[in-house]
């Protein structure tokens, strides 16, 4: 049986390879991922696979090896790139995340309705690497028990 990992989506400069890099516990300068790059504990997927509708389908097939999916959406570039719905292409549960929440806060509004429309349900995740906002809780959840701490 395959391990499953957590699967990093979302579009150019929203911060993937920096999140993935802390959920493996590696530090580093970001990086741009031109292909799909499996880590100790996640999949990180190159932004056009999802800037691409038709690359939809090899995120489906990849979605087999996952055991959560997470969905970015950049604060400080709030632009529209997944399709409505989008979430529903899944089986296994799928978290939304605002990055950059430093960034643009007059913005927020704008992201937690594309988390919506996306078809995300709530807990949403507001992170933030450079100031180091939310990122240990959003690693706690992905990584521990699952549950949002109260």
């Amino acid at each position: 049986m395959r391990k499953k990992r957590i699967m990093v989506i979302g579009p150019h400069g929203s911060g993937k390879t920096t999140l993935v890099d802390y959920l493996n516990g590696k530090s580093g300068t970001p990086r741009k991922t031109p292909d799909v790059i499996y880590g100790k504990n996640t999949i990180d997927i190159p932004s056009a696979y999802i800037e691409t509708t038709w690359m939809y389908k090899n995120l489906i097939a990849l979605s087999q090896d996952a055991s959560k999916i997470v969905v970015l959406v950049d604060q400080s570039n709030c632009r529209e790139v997944y399709s409505h719905g989008f979430a529903i292409l899944f089986k296994c549960p799928v978290i939304g995340v605002i990055s950059k929440c430093d960034l643009k806060v007059e913005n927020r509004e704008k992201c937690l309705k594309q988390l919506k429309n996306i078809g995300i349900s709530e807990p949403y995740f507001s992170i933030s690497a450079t100031e180091k906002i939310g990122i240990d809780t959003l690693k706690d959840y992905l990584l521990g028990t699952g549950e949002v701490e109260k």
